[in-house]
């Protein structure tokens, strides 16, 4: 009853240049990743209400050729990662993972990487694509959006429980979701943010 979130957030998408005038100029319509390793599931993946990390993200994954993309996103029936009222249904879809695996006899995925990020999350990618699986075999209505926050990086100050590169992430899966792009526009210094 209460889990309804307001029904537009802005989302910010680093890309490469080309894909920026692809989708603000011809109008073509982002890509849904679909890594194993995607934190978030299979979607369009944006940072929500935080263009500075898009900046950060696009220029290390496409140095001097960067851009951000805005989006006006509703998150529609959103599995909120943050509301802990949506952990049994990640659970179940974990149990059934576990199953699923065990009798076609494969190795359970895992959350990899060098640091405590564990950067490539396979794990959870299965997990969350199994909710939406779970949805589907149900005839229910599945989950347009799926947003996370994410703990990361190094302490802000020492002893600090708050870090530079929390985010909040959110993956589209229904691109009808997206309600417009936009090129984000810079501040303006000689005026007080409203």
């Amino acid at each position: 009853m209460y889990a309804r979130l307001p029904s537009f957030v802005y989302g910010f998408h680093g890309c490469a240049v080309e894909t920026a005038n692809n989708v603000l100029v011809k109008g073509e319509h982002l890509r849904a990743s679909t890594n194993t390793y995607d934190w978030l599931g299979h979607g369009v993946y944006f940072w929500e209400n935080n263009y500075s990390r898009a900046v950060e993200w696009a220029e290390i994954h496409d140095p001097g050729n960067s851009a951000v993309i805005g989006a006006i996103i509703d998150l529609g029936n959103c599995l909120n990662l943050s509301d802990s009222g949506y952990f049994p249904a990640l659970k179940t879809a974990y149990d059934i993972l576990q199953l699923r695996t065990m009798f076609q006899n494969k190795p359970m995925p895992e959350n990899r990487g060098e640091n405590p990020d564990k950067r490539l999350r396979d794990l959870d990618c299965s997990v969350i694509e199994q909710v939406h699986k779970y949805a589907r075999s149900q005839n229910t209505r599945g989950f347009d959006t799926v947003r996370g926050l994410f703990i990361e990086g190094n302490p802000i100050y020492p002893g600090s429980g708050l870090f530079e590169k929390t985010h909040i992430q959110i993956c589209v899966v229904n691109p009808n979701c997206i309600k417009g792009y936009f090129r984000p526009l810079l501040e303006n210094p000689g005026y007080p943010m409203p």
